[in-house]
């Protein structure tokens, strides 16, 4: 993992005026708006719309690119993925801001709206995904009939892509064990605890906010015990609110980190090349999961290949990519047969995911919205 993708709030304004620098109509200037690419992408709802997948990929060609946002290469092996559309399609992928959280996606979505430089697809955490559906064109996959219904939005707005497990990474080298979450109000932490965003920003910071939440005796339908977990880390001086990255953790400055099993993947290799025992810890044996979720930009610069992304990344090819980067895919057990033997060892094996519900998670949203900054200052 060479980035995360959590921004202070700083940062929004600072993303919105960059896109909006490169993007902005300018007299004289050529903007390809949206949906320009072709009229018929920028409506088609399924393959089938645009006359198969033949005419699908020529439309994209003709596009020629793709712009994605907030796809770090070392998360869920997105490198890889981006990497086997380009060779695949020989299409240019523009990746805009790996940095950012999904609320910066759709910020980004409002700064460059009629440009170019717009995001032609999401991925976004369903804490975001279920407030922004008003950003998004409906599109079935070839692959649709075989994504379960709970994992997916019925018209096609959002389907989920790939979960992972939350789980709370440290420095084992330094801090020794840590078997409770209690421990972490301990001076020896001193600001050096942290959540992976803002939770009611970016979806991992939402989902390792639900972990404390549940360890402490919550539940999906209230977050009071973990707002209260993180006052006390919080008046204990050992959480830490700036921007995770993988800079900082080497640093030292983070080391504890609430984040996805699969970020914590890279993370332990580089670490143990300097010598340092980077472990992983799962409160009570709590398996928090929450799908990310795709989603097609309905004002996209690109249709025909933000559309062709979307197949891609439902094909056999690319979920077992993610699934080599230890992340589960939502096709895994359709495609399982075709994973490599390195997708196979690396794809998280659980039997009892907890997830909240669409009408859950658009609730704690909302709670954390009215409550984190005033609690957490």
């Amino acid at each position: 993992m060479r980035t995360y993708r959590s921004l202070a709030a700083a940062a929004l304004a600072v993303l919105g005026l960059t896109l909006s620098a490169c993007g902005a109509s300018t007299p004289g200037a050529e903007v390809t708006t949206s949906g320009s690419g072709s009229s018929n992408a920028a409506t088609a709802a399924s393959v089938a719309d645009l006359g198969g997948m033949d005419k699908l990929v020529e439309a994209a060609k003709a596009e020629g690119q793709l712009n994605v946002i907030a796809l770090p290469r070392d998360w869920a092996n997105y490198g890889a993925v981006i990497d086997a559309f380009k060779a695949k399609y020989g299409i240019t992928v523009n990746e805009q801001s790996p940095d950012a959280s999904s609320k910066e996606e759709i910020a980004a979505a409002d700064a460059n709206k009629g440009t170019d430089k717009a995001p032609d697809v999401f991925d976004l955490g369903t804490n975001i995904a279920l407030t922004s559906t008003d950003y998004f064109a409906p599109y079935k996959v070839e692959q649709w009939d075989k994504i379960p219904a709970d994992n997916k939005e019925a018209t096609g707005l959002w389907v989920n892509d790939y979960t992972g497990v939350m789980v709370v990474g440290y420095n084992k080298t330094k801090f020794g064990e840590i078997t409770s979450l209690d421990q972490l109000t301990d001076p020896k932490f001193a600001g050096t605890v942290a959540l992976n965003g803002k939770p009611a920003e970016a979806g991992a910071a939402f989902n390792g906010f639900m972990l404390a939440n549940l360890a402490n005796g919550g539940t999906f339908d209230d977050g009071t015990a973990g707002l209260d977990y993180f006052k006390k880390l919080n008046e204990a001086k050992t959480l830490n609110l700036t921007d995770v990255t993988p800079g900082t953790i080497e640093a030292g400055e983070h080391g504890v980190v609430f984040d996805w099993s699969y970020n914590m993947v890279p993370v332990a290799t580089s670490l143990k090349a300097q010598g340092v025992d980077w472990a992983t810890f799962l409160p009570k044996d709590i398996a928090v999961g929450s799908y990310y979720n795709q989603a097609i930009n309905k004002d996209a610069p690109n249709p025909a290949a933000a559309r062709l992304w979307q197949e891609f990344l439902y094909s056999a090819e690319a979920q077992n990519l993610w699934a080599e980067g230890g992340a589960l895919p939502v096709l895994a057990s359709e495609f399982e047969g075709e994973f490599s033997e390195a997708a196979k060892a690396a794809v998280p094996k659980v039997s009892d995911l907890q997830s909240p519900t669409t009408e859950q998670a658009d609730a704690m949203t909302k709670f954390l919205q009215d409550n984190w900054d005033s609690a957490i200052s």
